[in-house]
């Protein structure tokens, strides 16, 4: 008997939430209450960094010409992957990729100046940095699932673009615009996987012993 273990049903609570975790697109315009925000942003915060250095920083985007500003932005690097994307290009641009003007909260996610300080666990891993904000957002993503809102990661953004625009310091970088609000419904599966973008891979295809898989 292990007496760490949770109950039954705080373990069925903990899984639900990862599996039905989804990338939203399609949000509701009704405001986030912000004890709600707070309880989420504390879970994000409460992920674990190498060394400790918890390098994140989560910027609330609350003007609407700012949020406006930052859709352009997504909206001409969208058009610059559809280019890149070839082939491909017209059925990239029927998706929908960020809910940027309909979410209730706008986040932007980012890596603080001066990380060069943190040495330990990164003198030979120094990426190691945006793999502890990774963790930061996933926690959050997963305790917004738990709280009944959706969340969007947008990626699709020139880095230097974004930092001028919310005056970040030199050496500080955004990796993440974060979607948040009440949806509808939660998407049954992965939303690339129902519009036939691309099909996920089984577990077996990434789990290999004493040595690369093949």
């Amino acid at each position: 008997m292990n007496r760490h273990r949770f109950s039954p049903e705080e373990r069925s609570g903990v899984y639900r939430a990862i599996a039905e975790r989804r990338d939203m697109r399609h949000f509701l315009p009704d405001p986030v209450a912000p004890e709600l925000l707070t309880r989420i942003l504390r879970a994000a915060h409460q992920a674990g960094s190498v060394g400790l250095m918890q390098p994140w920083r989560f910027i609330r985007i609350t003007d609407c010409q700012l949020r406006g500003r930052i859709h352009q932005l997504v909206e001409n690097e969208r058009r610059l992957t559809a280019e890149a994307l070839r082939q491909r290009q017209d059925e990239f641009m029927r998706l929908k990729v960020e809910g940027i003007r309909e979410c209730g909260e706008l986040l932007v996610v980012a890596l603080p100046d001066q990380r060069e300080k943190h040495i330990f666990g990164r003198r030979t891993l120094p990426e190691m940095d945006l793999a502890s904000a990774a963790c930061a957002i996933q926690n959050l993503w997963l305790a917004a699932r738990a709280e009944g809102l959706g969340m969007g990661w947008v990626s699709l953004f020139d880095p230097a673009e974004l930092a001028a625009l919310l005056n970040m310091p030199a050496g500080s970088r955004p990796i993440a615009i974060l979607c948040l609000g009440h949806v509808d419904e939660f998407y049954p599966k992965p939303m690339l996987e129902l519009e036939n973008w691309i099909s996920p891979q089984p577990l077996s295809a990434m789990v290999s012993e004493n040595g690369w898989g093949v």
